[in-house]
């Protein structure tokens, strides 16, 4: 019975190696990005990966407008499609690179971390260049935002959602540089509490 199972196994697995694979080259937006993880407890390479696939996003075309997530029939709809996802985008980069950046970050400089204080300086240096490429991204994240409302009186009920985030930022109500910003300032506390320990704090 053993031999049996064995050689089934064997003629799959050579039916299945013998068979032609069907695969299909990623070139548009709309097939990269769904490919972004959103997984519960993320670590560094989660984030190195997921920004992977958003650049490759970035770069690639808009699909036709007959294969767009939204329905699409006229081309001002196109337009405010276009920019909502390259905004949309954006913000993406924003959450992965904060997230990232809050893996290196301290929030506290406490006096029996004095033995690691050269460390603790290094990764806060990290977590401030994080920060900053994330606030590059809130900008652009703004500036596309801002052309699509040139088009507010369009609706796009398929990607409500970006639509919502666009009319957040707009208004202020979703403002990813004032979040930068207190990051930024605890970031240069802690840093100068680190920088002022030495043997006779510890």
């Amino acid at each position: 019975m053993r031999g049996y199972r064995r050689t089934i196994g064997v003629v799959a697995l050579l039916v299945m190696l013998a068979s032609p694979a069907f695969s299909y080259r990623l070139i548009y937006k709309e097939q990269i990005y769904p490919l972004l993880h959103h997984q519960l407890y993320r670590y560094p390479e989660d984030y190195a990966e997921n920004i992977r696939w958003l650049e490759l996003a970035m770069r690639a075309d808009f699909a036709n407008p007959l294969y767009a997530i939204a329905r699409i029939s006229n081309e001002r709809e196109w337009e405010l499609y276009r920019n909502l996802f390259r905004m949309h985008l954006n913000l993406h980069f924003v959450d992965q690179y904060l997230g990232w950046a809050s893996g290196y970050m301290k929030f506290d400089a406490r006096f029996y971390n004095f033995p690691w204080r050269d460390q603790n300086l290094e990764s806060l240096e990290r977590a401030e260049s994080l920060f900053d490429i994330a606030r590059y991204y809130w900008g652009e994240a703004r500036r596309w935002s801002d052309e699509a409302a040139r088009t507010r009186w369009l609706h796009l009920e398929a990607v409500q959602f970006w639509e919502d985030q666009s009319f957040r930022i707009q208004t202020g109500d979703l403002d990813y540089g004032a979040i930068i910003d207190r990051h930024m300032a605890r970031l240069e506390r802690v840093r100068a509490d680190f920088e002022q320990m030495d043997s006779s704090t510890y």
